[in-house]
């Protein structure tokens, strides 16, 4: 692997993990604007302790080393939770600024997987 998509992993990924974690948060501990918005999109607020639990194990599988094949079903998951928000945001009509944070993790998402080293591949 070339140092330069070793870094270019390894920032995506830590930035990706970041935001899966302090939005897993915000949904864990259902965070009254969080409540308000997941309501707003039409679904019920208990998906958000759901969702933010796995954001939480979906980082986990990501960083720790080895695992594979657990490694592609968290990065299939954060593509899934991800394109999902912001179809959802759309189908309600909100604005860029909703768009941002599932469009910008969506695109980490992408980003760390593609740059991901031999050794966190299902085939090497």
């Amino acid at each position: 692997m070339k140092k330069r998509d070793k870094i270019i992993y390894w920032i995506a990924t830590i930035w990706l993990s970041l935001g899966m974690v302090s939005t897993g948060i915000v949904q864990l501990i259902k965070m009254q604007e969080e409540v308000d918005m997941i309501t707003n999109l039409g679904y019920p607020a208990y998906l958000l302790p759901i969702l933010g639990i796995w954001k939480m194990l979906g980082v986990v599988a990501v960083l720790l080393p080895k695992f594979p094949l657990v490694k592609e079903w968290a990065y299939a998951g954060f593509f899934f939770v991800m394109s999902g928000a912001i179809f959802s945001h759309l189908a309600v009509g909100d604005g860029a600024k909703e768009l941002f944070g599932p469009a910008l993790l969506l695109i980490l998402t992408v980003i760390s997987w593609y740059f991901r080293p031999a050794n966190r591949k299902i085939l090497n």
